[in-house]
């Protein structure tokens, strides 16, 4: 069995954990911050789907390229342009501003998100999907996690600028540790498989790609919703502050976060799609119960919840894709198809979301969250046994 390249992991885990939770302290205080520059809930919605819409658009282009020239320049190319666009924030002075800036930083985050993951894909040892995805993931879930909390703090105690420049700051120290710690791009593993990879249109019409697309994308939908007016939802109906508020963005990422690793060797032994199965249904449950919580403490249970769902079926999808992904040797190009399915779920979320409040009431948009969930989680388990059934 071939063992982890610890280097490399290292240098991918500590950079994205970093990264990522600069991205964190802005999260729970954009919404707020777009609200109180006049937004209604289109822009809002906007605002979190310009980001997915300009990093949808640039993702397959970067995917296959990573597959066919290697992961390190993207990725140490994406780190610096995402520190520098974080510090453009501070000179946002209404939300069209807002929105350009999201757009932008959405084409660095193509560079890096699938990419970053696809590197780790290479490395992983056969039979350690699980353990190694799921150990890998806790550097973005915890840093989403500790970032909305500190970001409520640096609100509270000093101002939303300061939390622009934090977020700057801690991608610069991504890209560092990517630059220095990061073998040469030649000694790559991509660079020296025989095997061509599928064509796209193979990609697309694979039912496992596609159930893997489909559950990644109606989760990353309830996130876009969560995220984009959870925040609205207790700064209007509860006056919580922005301690609070961060509080609530941060519980269920940590709590995914924490079940990455044990769900992960959980899914190396167990039946991986009946964990993401399970796992959605949760999610399902835990997103309609916000729209019934009465103040903080039902919010908090809510989001725990949340982030068991995600804890059990995450680390189960990305194990399903890293098979996927060694079976047709196109790691780059299937990681970057999940995140595309990330981005628009994020996109199509924040827009209905916001569409929703506009024209309804603002908690109807949770359980709209939890229908999507549900019918995605079906149609997975639909297109997952029903592939069994034929081969």
């Amino acid at each position: 069995m071939n063992s982890l390249d610890k280097t490399v992991f290292a240098a991918l885990f500590f950079s994205l954990f970093a990264t990522i939770t600069g991205v964190g302290i802005v999260v729970p205080l954009l919404p707020v911050f777009a609200h109180n520059m006049g937004a209604g809930g289109i822009y809002i919605g906007m605002i979190f789907g310009a980001f997915s819409f300009s990093r949808t658009v640039f993702l397959p282009y970067f995917g296959k390229l990573s597959d066919k020239k290697g992961r390190r320049p993207l990725i140490i190319s994406g780190l610096f342009a995402y520190s520098v666009i974080s510090f453009t924030f501070i000179l946002a002075r209404n939300v069209e501003g807002l929105i350009v800036i999201r757009l932008i930083q959405g084409v660095a985050s193509a560079m890096i998100m699938p990419v970053v993951q696809a590197y780790i894909g290479d490395i992983t040892p056969p039979g350690r999907e699980g353990f190694t995805m799921g150990l890998f993931h806790t550097s973005m879930f915890l840093g989403l996690s500790f970032g909305p909390l500190l970001g409520g703090v640096i609100k509270d105690q000093f101002n939303l600028h300061f939390a622009f420049i934090c977020m700057g700051v801690l991608s610069a120290v991504g890209f560092l540790l990517c630059y220095f710690w990061l073998p040469p791009t030649h000694t790559e593993k991509i660079l020296h498989k025989e095997r061509k990879p599928l064509a796209w249109r193979q990609l697309c019409t694979d039912r496992s790609v596609v159930a893997i697309f489909v559950f990644r994308f109606v989760y990353a939908a309830c996130i876009g919703i969560v995220w984009g007016f959870l925040p609205v939802f207790a700064d209007s109906e509860f006056q919580l502050s922005s301690s609070y508020i961060g509080i609530l963005v941060m519980v269920g990422v940590f709590i995914s976060g924490l079940m990455h690793v044990p769900m992960g060797l959980l899914a190396d032994r167990l039946d991986k799609r009946f964990l993401v199965i399970f796992g959605g249904l949760i999610l399902t449950y835990s997103v309609l119960s916000f729209s019934w919580s009465d103040g903080f403490s039902g919010l908090l249970i809510a989001g725990v919840c949340f982030g068991i769902g995600g804890g059990i079926s995450m680390p189960a999808h990305s194990a399903i894709a890293v098979i996927k992904g060694n079976t047709i040797g196109g790691m780059g190009a299937l990681m970057a198809i999940i995140t595309m399915a990330h981005s628009l779920g994020m996109l199509v979320g924040s827009l209905m979301g916001g569409v929703m409040m506009d024209l309804w009431k603002l908690h109807y948009v949770f359980p709209l969250a939890a229908l999507i969930q549900l019918l995605g989680t079906l149609l997975f388990a639909f297109l997952m046994y029903e592939k069994v059934s034929r081969d």
